[in-house]
């Protein structure tokens, strides 16, 4: 039986809390936004041209602490293009998108909002509805990796109040691209890999990490072909030649990593030719043009000297950028007066660290073979359940890789977003740690419940294939209503998403350092 299906309450239920939350996160923004003054950042910030007209105010005072930070750089791009040689550090995908929305579905509007106000209502609606949808993958995801059908809504739940919520409610591509991982590691889960290539390569559009996640499609290959010949092994089994099926497989994999790698190398070429291609005269607005001067930014197709990077053998404009504008670099961060963008970083380094040593201290074997040596349960269909199952290898890998590259080689303060956003990692052991020490969410008459009583009238009771007895509803608002009485454990795993969820809204919508 399917583990996922359109009738799933459960899965409802998670569309449910993440509309909810995606309403609550635009109304506490706009609240935050009205009531504390913004900081003076040095942070990019271009002219707003035209001039705004009574209902573009009204929109900005709305929705104007979803445009800090990077999120100026995706609505400039949508409205602008590529301008500015730093502004290719932030793939086309989501802008095309943002743009693509307020010409068409938002077209009726232009009489009353000029295009940046249009851009700045696409990106609350993109964003809800991408994070919406990445709830969504999360949960079907989980089902399929943990076959836990409880540990998989505990961590979708937990996905719709990220503590990097902020930013997969704000003009950023952070929810976009969520969306679009958790959908492709689904559907790769279901056998679909052509699919699941298209997905990530798609991905790969939107985020620079994106092409990390060729990896999986790797794995999957390389791990089919191991079980393949394993089963093969067998007494009375036969064996297709080795060649044929290496060849077989290999080439998929080939083909399947280089559409992946496309959109990336296709965008560099862009980059090449706009800033390093013979000049041309651009039509623009003076405003912009000082800006450029006052700022050192580089302008597209402008006579002159070319940048450096124009005349490597393989030119390419991301790593230039991330090195010479923002500093990015192997522990170029590790200074003195960044200790406390180090704090910041803090929870999501301990619970990415916990989670990779909890799973190889109850999979030694299996991470010592890779994952690639078939064991007797996954023989006889009986794979073990929930966070330390065989098929959360890869994931823990690919978490952990993340994890690492983000401490020691970016500014460390982004890491929350950047793990919140590619893997389900986090989300994964924190539902498990919430499993392990609050079993009363899920145990109907357990002792737990004499203090919160499971609403009344709920759709979400007992289900087949839900990994335990009487899965109880909506455990994340129980476990609010608890707070007090949960484990030490659990307040610091609930209490660093809510918190997270509340600082980086406050914070975030004012310009305040929090990226």
């Amino acid at each position: 039986m399917e583990l996922v299906n359109r009738q799933d309450p459960y899965l409802r239920e998670v569309v449910r809390t993440a509309v909810c939350c995606r309403a609550l996160t635009l109304l506490l923004q706009a609240v935050f936004n009205l009531l504390i003054p913004d900081h003076a950042a040095d942070a990019f910030s271009p002219p707003r041209l035209p001039e705004p007209g009574a209902w573009d105010v009204l929109a900005e005072r709305l929705l104007g602490g979803l445009a800090r930070w990077d999120a100026e750089h995706f609505l400039f791009i949508a409205e602008r293009g590529y301008l500015y040689e730093h502004n290719c550090a932030f793939f086309p995908l989501y802008p095309l998108s943002l743009r693509a929305v307020a010409e068409g579905a938002l077209w009726p509007l232009q009489p009353l909002l000029r295009l940046r106000s249009r851009l700045l209502l696409s990106a609350a609606l993109l964003s809800a509805l991408f994070s919406v949808l990445a709830a969504a993958a999360l949960y079907q995801l989980g089902c399929g990796v943990l076959r836990c059908r409880r540990a998989a809504f505990l961590a979708a739940l937990l996905f719709c109040i990220s503590p990097a919520n902020v930013f997969m409610a704000a003009a950023y591509s952070e929810s976009m691209f969520a969306c679009l991982a958790f959908g492709a590691m689904g559907r790769l889960e279901k056998g679909q890999s052509w699919l699941s290539a298209l997905l990530f390569a798609l991905a790969s559009g939107v985020r620079a990490n994106g092409l990390v996640n060729a990896g999986f499609l790797l794995y999957s290959c390389t791990k089919r072909l191991a079980f393949h010949f394993q089963a093969g092994s067998g007494p009375g089994r036969k064996l297709s030649p080795f060649w044929r099926q290496l060849l077989s497989v290999a080439s998929s994999a080939v083909v399947m990593c280089a559409g992946i790698c496309l959109p990336f190398v296709v965008f560099q070429y862009y980059a090449y030719v706009r800033f390093c291609g013979p000049g041309l005269e651009l039509d623009v607005p003076e405003p912009l043009r000082q800006l450029a001067l006052d700022k050192g930014y580089r302008l597209a197709a402008t006579s002159g000297v070319k940048p450096t990077w124009c005349s490597q053998r393989f030119p390419v404009v991301y790593s230039y950028i991330q090195d010479v504008y923002w500093n990015v670099g192997f522990l170029r961060y590790f200074e003195l007066r960044q200790v406390p963008n180090f704090l910041l970083a803090l929870p999501v380094t301990l619970l990415g660290c916990w989670a990779a040593g909890t799973y190889v201290v109850a999979n030694p074997r299996h991470c010592l073979t890779l994952g690639l040596e078939r064991r007797k349960a996954e023989q006889e269909g009986k794979p073990r359940a929930g966070f330390c199952s065989p098929a959360v290898f890869v994931y823990v890998v690919h978490a952990t890789a993340l994890l690492l590259f983000g401490f020691f080689c970016m500014h460390v303060q982004v890491l929350t977003r950047f793990l919140a956003s590619s893997s389900p990692i986090l989300y994964w052991f924190s539902a498990h740690l919430l499993q392990e020490h609050e079993r009363w969410l899920w145990t109907e008459g357990a002792a737990g419940q004499t203090v919160v009583s499971p609403p009344t009238g709920s759709v979400l009771g007992a289900l087949p294939g839900s990994c335990g007895p009487g899965a109880a509803a909506t455990p994340l608002l129980r476990l609010l209503r608890s707070f007090p009485l949960l484990t030490p454990r659990s307040k610091c795993v609930l209490g660093y998403f809510l918190a997270y969820w509340l600082l980086g809204l406050a914070l975030h919508c004012n310009f305040l350092p929090w990226t």
